[in-house]
């Protein structure tokens, strides 16, 4: 008499369970191999010179110009000087280079490596993977931005000899969680190319040429899309107004467009409006009163929502192709 085969029985038993059983095994294992890379060391060194470099020049321009600024901390991330940037200026082009660094080959680099049907032959499904894979990337790249976090205001502290006022903690607790989301978004975007694409390489490109498009070209195509969809044929003010609203929405569009205002908002707090400023809305600029850390959490809050939004949208189309794709042994 012939046996009844009871192995997909026993695999069956083995895979119930909760779909995320599994997830933190592989953000333990992703996170190790992301800090222990060598290209994540190359990029962490980067960021560490940038920040050191930045901040030097920062406190040399705040000790030779007097004053009894309330807001001196945020200044260390502010303060540009020739030929170097302010740092929040680098961390908008460094943020998402280190992102799609952290995601352009998560799961192809499994597919070239042959370890995909491994992986997923052990009790760990396909959501857990996916998503355990997407959560050390953020977790190393919260991880990254909070060390180097850390190190501006430990040597702000130092050079200035006062310590940050407690609104200065908050809005630079704010801008971390702004930072992080904005990698959130280039990590999304490389982990959706990483599925689409076999060959890591064409994902890394492919992320990259569209943090390209964004950066440098989306702004210019934004403008002109604008004069196309609503030309202004009678120089009033209103359809001045309107074309310019439409040129900022069209802007918005773009994830640095999003995290440069958000920065400014926060980092900057006279801050009332972006774009064009009203009259009545300088009544106050001009006394030089600050906002208020909730009204500037309230100016930056649909910035905020974009970046969480345009993440969740990238990772669910990320997961449903991954579903979809055919994993053979």
């Amino acid at each position: 008499m012939q046996r009844p085969n009871t192995m997909p029985a026993a695999r069956g038993r083995a895979r119930e369970g909760s779909p995320w059983t599994g997830m933190w095994a592989v953000v333990a294992k992703d996170m190790a191999d992301h800090l222990s890379s060598a290209r994540m060391l190359i990029l962490e060194l980067l960021i560490l010179a940038t920040a050191v470099g930045t901040v030097y020049v920062a406190l040399q321009n705040l000790r030779q110009s007097p004053g009894n600024d309330p807001f001196i901390f945020l200044r260390l991330f502010t303060t540009a000087q020739e030929p170097l940037p302010a740092f929040v200026g680098f961390l908008s082009f460094l943020v998402p280079l280190v992102a799609i660094t952290l995601a352009f080959d998560a799961v192809n680099g499994e597919f070239s490596q042959r370890t995909l049907s491994r992986v997923l032959s052990q009790p760990i499904y396909r959501d857990a993977l996916l998503a355990g894979k997407f959560l050390a990337g953020l977790f190393t790249l919260a991880l990254v931005l909070a060390a180097i976090w850390l190190l501006i205001i430990g040597l702000g502290i130092l050079g200035l000899g006062v310590p940050p006022s407690g609104e200065e903690v908050a809005r630079l607790l704010l801008f971390l969680l702004v930072s992080i989301f904005y990698g959130g978004v280039w990590l999304a975007l490389a982990l959706l190319f990483s599925i689409v694409f076999r060959q890591s390489a064409t994902a890394a490109l492919a992320s990259i040429a569209v943090w390209l498009f964004f950066m440098v070209f989306w702004s210019i195509l934004a403008g002109l899309l604008a004069r196309a969809i609503m030309p202004v044929d009678s120089p009033t003010v209103q359809a001045v107004l309107d074309q310019v609203a439409l040129t900022q929405a069209l802007e918005r569009i773009s994830p640095n467009t999003l995290f440069v205002e958000a920065t400014i908002g926060l980092l900057y707090p006279s801050t009332r409006s972006f774009g064009l400023v009203l009259p009545v809305q300088l009544q106050r600029a001009v006394l030089g009163a600050p906002l208020p850390l909730g009204e500037s959490v309230m100016l930056i809050w649909p910035h905020l929502t974009g970046l969480i939004a345009a993440t969740i949208v990238l990772f669910a189309v990320a997961y449903v192709l991954f579903q979809r794709q055919e994993i053979r042994a």
